[in-house]
C-alpha cells in the first residue's frame, strides 16, 4: 500500500495522474525539469522537485535523479505515464529493487513484451493470432523463409518500436542490404541487434484491445480502438468502437488476450496492438503501459483507467467483471499537436490565444493555457480533443463542431487538418487501412 505517488512525466498525462491521485486522496510529487518549472501539474502537486536542465535525457529520462526524487521526497510509488521511462525494464527494475512500487507490470513482463520475438512466441502460446512468420530470429541466410512466406515480407528489429527498426521488402534481391540495415539501425536505437521475419501485409487496419489485470489472477479487455490514421506510423486520430468489425469476433480476440495476460502473469494495464486485414486478426506487439488513447475507452465503457492502474499497484482485487464492461456509443480523440502543418515540424513559442470547446459529450484534456510556452524539447502534443457521442454519426458530428470552436493562437498547431481530415469521405465512412492518411496527404488534400 502507498500514499505517496511520484508523477515521474510531463505534459497533460501527468496531470491526468495527478487528477486520479487526488479522487483517490493520495498524495503527489512531481518531479520537473527547469523548463517545466510552471507547469500546472507542477503548481498542484503537494511536491515538487526539480531533477534538472530541460533536456529529457538530463530530466525526465534520468533514472538515477527520479529515484533520488523518491526517497527524499517520500514517495512509496512511481507513476511513468506514457513514453520517456513508461516501458524501460530496467528502469522498472530498479524501482523495484529500491522496494518502491511501480505503476505498472512487473520488469518482466515488460522485458518480455519489449523483445518482439520473445512476445511473438508467448501470444502464439496463448492462442492469440499473430502475423505470419516465426518467432525465432532469422537464420544467416533467411532467403529460402522469405520464399516460403511469400513476399513481400518485412523485416522488423525485436527490440524496436515506435515505427523505428523496420524495412519492407518485396523482391529477393532486396532481402540481404534490408536485413543488414535494420540490424544496423537497431544495434544503434536499440542496443540490441537481432531482427526477425513476418509476412506484410499490404491494407491492414490498427486496431487494439484494451487490458485490464490484477494480482490475483483477474483479467478484463476493455474493448476495441481503431488507430489506423497515421502518419509514418505515428497515430493521429483514434476512435472506440473499432467501426465494421463483427462484436463477436472482437469479443473472441479479447477472451484469447485475457488468457495471455493470465498466462504470463501480467497485472494492471496494458494494450494489445493487432494488424487487421480481411477480417483476420494479427497481434504485432503490446504496449505495457497506458495509452495516449486511453480515453476513448474510458468515455464509451465509464471506467477511469488511470484509477484502476492504481488501485491494481495498491493490490487490490478488481472490483469489476467482463459483464460489468459495457462499450456505449463511440467516441473519438484528436491529437492537437503544436506543429507546421505543411511539413509537420514542431512549432514550439507562446500561446497567445487559447479557446477550447465545450458541451455534452466534450472533453479536453490539455496542460497548456494563454501565455504558456511550449518548449522545443519534448513531444509536440498540447491537448486531447476527446468526443463522445451515442453514435459514431453523432460523435463525428460534435467533433466537427468542437475542432471549428476550438482556437490556438501565436503557434503553429495541426487543427486545420483534423478539421478537413474529419470531412474526408473515407474518415466519415469509416474502416480505412493505415496507408489511408498518407495517400490522402499525398493528394494535397491535406496541405
Amino acid at each position: 500500500m502507498f500514499d505517496t505517488v511520484l508523477i515521474a512525466n510531463r505534459g497533460e498525462i501527468a496531470l491526468r495522474i495527478q487528477r486520479a491521485c487526488r479522487v483517490m486522496g493520495l498524495r503527489t510529487v512531481a518531479v520537473h525539469s527547469e523548463a517545466d518549472v510552471e507547469a500546472p501539474h507542477v503548481r498542484l502537486a503537494d511536491q515538487a522537485l526539480c531533477i534538472g536542465p530541460a533536456a529529457a535525457s538530463r530530466s525526465y529520462l534520468d533514472q538515477a535523479a527520479i529515484l533520488f526524487a523518491a526517497e527524499v521526497s517520500g514517495a512509496q510509488a512511481i507513476h511513468p505515464g506514457y513514453g520517456f521511462l513508461s516501458e524501460n525494464a530496467d528502469f522498472a527494475a530498479r524501482v523495484e529493487a529500491a522496494g518502491l512500487v511501480f505503476i505498472g507490470p512487473t520488469s518482466a513482463a515488460i522485458r518480455m513484451m519489449g523483445d518482439k520475438i520473445a512476445a511473438k512466441r508467448a501470444m502464439r502460446e496463448a492462442g492469440v493470432p499473430c502475423v505470419p512468420g516465426p518467432d525465432t530470429a532469422l537464420p544467416d541466410d533467411p532467403r529460402e523463409l522469405a520464399r516460403a512466406m511469400g513476399y513481400p515480407v518485412i523485416v522488423k528489429a525485436a527490440g524496436g518500436g515506435g515505427g523505428r527498426g523496420m524495412r519492407v521488402v518485396h523482391e529477393e534481391g532486396d532481402l540481404l542490404e534490408a536485413v543488414a540495415l535494420t540490424r544496423e539501425e537497431a544495434r544503434r536505437a536499440f542496443g540490441n541487434p537481432e531482427v526477425y521475419l513476418e509476412k506484410f501485409l499490404v491494407h491492414p487496419r490498427h486496431v487494439e484491445i484494451q487490458m485490464l489485470a490484477d494480482h490475483h489472477g483477474t483479467a478484463l479487455w476493455l474493448g476495441s480502438r481503431d488507430c489506423s490514421l497515421q502518419r509514418r506510423h505515428q497515430k493521429v486520430l483514434e476512435e472506440a468502437p473499432a467501426p465494421g468489425i463483427d462484436p463477436a469476433t472482437i469479443a473472441a480476440v479479447g477472451a484469447r488476450c485475457v488468457e495471455a495476460c493470465r498466462q504470463i502473469g501480467y497485472r494492471g494495464l496494458g494494450t494489445f496492438e493487432f494488424l487487421v486485414e480481411d477480417g483476420a486478426f494479427c497481434f504485432i506487439e503490446m504496449n505495457t503501459r497506458v495509452q495516449v488513447e486511453h480515453t476513448v475507452t474510458e468515455m464509451v465503457t465509464g471506467i477511469d483507467l488511470v484509477q484502476q492502474q492504481l488501485l491494481v499497484a495498491q493490490g487490490e482485487r478488481l472490483a469489476l467483471t467482463q459483464e460489468d464492461v459495457i462499450s456505449r456509443g463511440h467516441a473519438f480523440e484528436c491529437r492537437i499537436n503544436a506543429e507546421d502543418p505543411a511539413s509537420f515540424a514542431p512549432s514550439p513559442g507562446r500561446i497567445t490565444a487559447w479557446h477550447l470547446p465545450g458541451g455534452l459529450g466534450v472533453r479536453v484534456d490539455t496542460h497548456v493555457a494563454v501565455g504558456t510556452t511550449v518548449p522545443p524539447h519534448y513531444d509536440s502534443l498540447i491537448a486531447k480533443l476527446i468526443i463522445h457521442g451515442a453514435t459514431r454519426e453523432d460523435a463525428l458530428a460534435r467533433l466537427r463542431a468542437a475542432l471549428d470552436e476550438m482556437q490556438v493562437g501565436g503557434i503553429a498547431t495541426n487543427l486545420g487538418l483534423h478539421r478537413r481530415l474529419v470531412r474526408e469521405p473515407g474518415v466519415i465512412a469509416g474502416g480505412v487501412d493505415i496507408h489511408h492518411l498518407e495517400r490522402w496527404l499525398a493528394t494535397g488534400y491535406g496541405a
